[in-house]
This record gives C-alpha cells, structure tokens and sequence, in this order.
C-alpha cells in the first residue's frame, strides 16, 4: 500500500462545510485526496458522468451502502470494505466487476488525515482486485448530523456466457459448500467497539471474492446458486434461499468451519457463529456432480482454501434450515430475531 501523503491533511485539518460546497475547497479536496489516489484514465475524464466501452453480454449491477462502526477495525476499514462489499455482491452473479462508482457523505469536522487514510486503502483494494473507481460523489453534512464518513459504492459487471446463477435453479439434491470460516467480520468489528482483548487478535476475514468465484465458474458453469452471507450471517444467507426457494436444507454442524478463536470469544459474548457477518465468505448451492470438482478449485484458491460442504437441499413444504448438531439432535436454524450485531458493514 503507497504511504499516506499528510501534506493536504495537515494544512487542511478536518472537512468543513466549505468541502462541500461546490467552490475551491471542494476542488482541492477533490484533486488533493481523491483523485490522486484513486486517479486512472476514466476518472481523470473529468466529466459528470464517466465514458465506458460496451462489454458483450449480461450486465450485473449492484449497489451498496456502508456505515460501519468503528470505521477502522482489524483486518480492514470502511474505504477497503466499501470496495469489497460490492465486488461481492455483483460476483455473486456469477459476473466479472467491471467498474466501481464512490459516494461519500463526509460530517464536518471530520479529520482529513483520517479520511485520507480511508481514501488510500480504498485505492489500494480496487487496484488489487483489478476494478478501478471511474466516478464519484462527495457531500458535506453539519456536525451532529454524521458518523463521520459513510460511503456508498456502486458495481458494474458483465456474466460470462452460459452462466446463470439464481435462486431460481436450486431445488432438492443439490449441495450446499461454503468457502471457509465463519464469523470471523464480526467479531473482528465487536472486539473492537467493545475494547476487549483475546488472546489472539481476530482480524476481519473482509476480502474481495470475484477471483474465487472465477475459479468456481471455470470448473462448473452450472452453479445454482452464489451468496456472500454478510448481515444475519450464514443462517440469515441460508434461510433467505430456502425462503424464495421454496426448499428446505439439511446442514451438519461439524461440517461447518469456525476458527476456534472465533468460536471461544462467541461462547465468552453470548453470540452463535451462525448469526455473526462474514465479508468474505461466499455460499454456493451446486448439483451433486459438481461438488467435489468445485471444492478442489475452492481449496486451491487463497480464500477458499478451508471450503467445506457443509449439507444438502431438501423437500420441504415449510422450508426450514435443519441441522444435526455435534451431539446427534437436530436443530431447526431459524431467522434471527432482532439484530445481534448493528452497524458490522
């Protein structure tokens, strides 16, 4: 990551009103911090709207919000989990991400170090996942009225031919994987609000996913189904499907991963691993066939290196998330009720 330039921030000190306003401080703000760390040949049009060549094929679009808190935390901060999340979710198609779009609504008095610190992990977590920020927004609220920054990202994808991932294709049979460890976001985001300390730092698992499904895709074509189980965590993610899905899903328990750390600081906070976010994690519904193909190219991939199958889709009228526990019972995985953990992204 290139270090942080500080001479803008220390001349400047923190946004005012002013950076928003449309005049000269806008402009500087605008050339000073974001376009000379997230500069590419796009953004540097100029334009209120960014020129883009057509790709061939099915376009994916995705939009999403983030308001995370604390907006720096172990593993990642807002700038680097505003990119992420919506590479995620335009992957989750089964597409390629193209471009991205940044909003940012900036509170007055908030320290341009700060903000410049967010902009460069930003930049750095598009050029690393090959996805440039083509265009932009920024805007300035009154003191009071904020949280500091919260920044919203568009996506723009294309689906390669012969793919089609939808809720749609799943149906009994088919196979439920799950790229790796669970819980790891959200533990990360309340070790760090609530100031605890664990043995082991539990850094957020915050990762782009479009590479992975890459993979995924080459080796099967036919994927049912892609997911990234964020808020509500796996079993929000799971009983979404089998809600539109209308099918019921059979999990075991010792199949799924948790790293033990996560799984010790769960036990000590009163939470289930089942319900805590995850930012880099995907799900993935499959036929049969197609599912030890696809765990081979998950294993061999950096972010899905512990992937693991982790049940089966079922009959089921009333489409429950059903799971043999470690002991033998079984256990309905219901919809949380209520929100475990506010603000995680």
């Amino acid at each position: 990551m290139n270090a942080i330039d500080t001479t803008f921030s220390r001349r400047k000190g923190t946004i005012d009103m002013a950076h928003g306003g449309g005049g000269r401080a806008m402009t500087e703000l605008i050339s000073g911090l974001f376009q000379k760390h997230l500069g590419n040949p796009i953004l540097a049009q100029g334009n209120d709207a960014a020129l883009l060549e057509a790709p061939q094929g099915r376009l994916v679009m995705s939009t999403d919000g983030h308001v995370i808190s604390p907006i720096f935390f172990p593993g990642g901060d807002i700038g680097s989990l505003s990119v992420h999340g919506t590479l995620n979710d335009v992957a989750m198609a089964g597409a390629k991400p193209l471009y991205l779009t940044a909003g940012f609504i900036l509170e007055e008095g908030y320290p341009l170090a700060d903000l410049e610190r967010i902009v460069v992990s930003m930049a750095h977590a598009a050029r690393e996942a090959g996805v440039p920020i083509v265009t932009g927004d920024t805007k300035v609220v009154e003191k009071g009225k904020g949280d500091g920054v919260f920044i919203t990202t568009t996506g723009l994808g294309v689906v390669p031919e012969g793919v089609h991932v939808s809720v749609e294709r799943a149906r009994p049979g088919q196979a439920i994987l799950l790229s790796g460890s669970i819980g790891d976001h959200g533990v990360a985001i309340l070790s760090k609000r609530e100031n605890l300390e664990f043995e082991t730092e539990i850094r957020s698992d915050s990762a782009a996913l479009h590479t992975l499904v890459a993979d995924m895709v080459a080796t099967a074509p036919g994927i049912a189904v892609l997911r990234d189980p964020t808020r509500g965590g796996l079993a929000a993610t799971l009983n979404e499907i089998a809600r539109a899905a209308k099918v019921g899903m059979h999990l075991d328990e010792t199949a799924i991963p948790v790293k033990p750390d996560v799984a010790a600081a769960c036990e000590l906070l009163g939470l289930d691993p089942l319900y805590v976010a995850n930012e880099g994690k995907l799900i993935c519904l499959c036929e049969p066939d197609d599912a030890e193909p696809l765990l081979a190219a998950m294993k061999a991939h950096p972010l899905g290196k512990d992937a693991a199958r982790i049940g089966t889709l079922t009959k089921d009228d009333a489409h429950l998330v059903e799971m043999e526990t470690g002991i033998g019972g079984l256990r309905v995985v219901d919809w949380l009720s209520g929100e475990q953990l506010p603000r995680i992204c």
